[in-house]
């Protein structure tokens, strides 16, 4: 039987008792109805799962024992970045799950030209600590045990600049130089894939990318939502250069 996984902010070791935060508690004993005795997995972002059980079922309190350490082998020899446009809502929200259920790497929001979501700091804070949830929570679901790294929104040009040298840099253009058939190998370095907010990429964000290295890559004939976009892109490149 597959044991629940639970994804928790904090150091683990086999035989430690920990108590757990309390949206993990809830997810535990008020979702899943777990009890004293009954078993569940840990997570933390650090390649491994955390067999654990129950010890303890206070008001206010919940405890597990970790038996067992187990390492997790299921990343992806593809390591893909999206650069996300910031989109709306649950748009945003099914990008993020999706993409890390395909084995993204890491996640960085941008704002574009035509970017509709605008976030002070304040709010910018709470989005951030909410998809980072929605990642941790697809990490559970899907199996893995790394947490992909999810960046704080940022200007296009500045996300662009911060980029390590050497990755592959694509983004979605139909009449792009580069075809899936024509990448042989994955890149040494890692991926780049940009993806547009709901009113694409304006001229300037073009421009940006192109200075910045970004090449098209053709993705069939059609125009991609922006929830549809990444998804597929990253789909294809896993089946091309990764392990779908």
């Amino acid at each position: 039987m597959r044991l629940t996984r639970c994804p928790i902010a904090l150091p683990l070791a086999v035989g430690q008792t920990v108590a757990l935060p309390e949206d993990a508690a809830n997810h535990l004993v008020r979702v899943m109805r777990l009890r004293e005795g009954d078993a569940c997995v840990l997570f933390n972002g650090d390649g491994h799962d955390y067999t654990a059980v129950v010890v303890g079922l206070g008001k206010r309190e919940v405890t597990l024992r970790i038996d067992a350490a187990q390492p997790v082998q299921n990343e992806s020899p593809l390591a893909i970045t999206l650069l996300q446009g910031i989109a709306r809502g649950e748009k945003m929200d099914l990008i993020l799950q999706k993409a890390t259920e395909l084995g993204v790497n890491a996640i960085i929001p941008v704002n574009a030209e035509r970017t509709e979501v605008k976030l002070d700091a304040a709010r910018a804070e709470k989005r951030i600590a909410h998809w980072r949830s929605v990642v941790a929570s697809a990490c559970g679901q899907s199996g893995r045990a790394r947490i992909p790294a999810i960046a704080a929104p940022q200007a296009l040009a500045a996300a662009a600049a911060s980029l390590p040298a050497q990755t592959l840099r694509l983004t979605l253009d139909p009449e792009g130089e580069h075809r899936l058939a024509g990448l042989s190998a994955a890149p040494a370095h890692g991926v780049v894939i940009a993806i547009g907010p709901e009113g694409g990429w304006s001229p300037r964000d073009r421009q940006v990318l192109a200075e910045a290295g970004f090449q098209g890559l053709q993705l069939g004939p059609r125009i991609l939502r922006t929830e549809t976009a990444g998804l597929a892109a990253i789909a294809a490149l896993q089946a091309r250069l990764g392990d779908l």
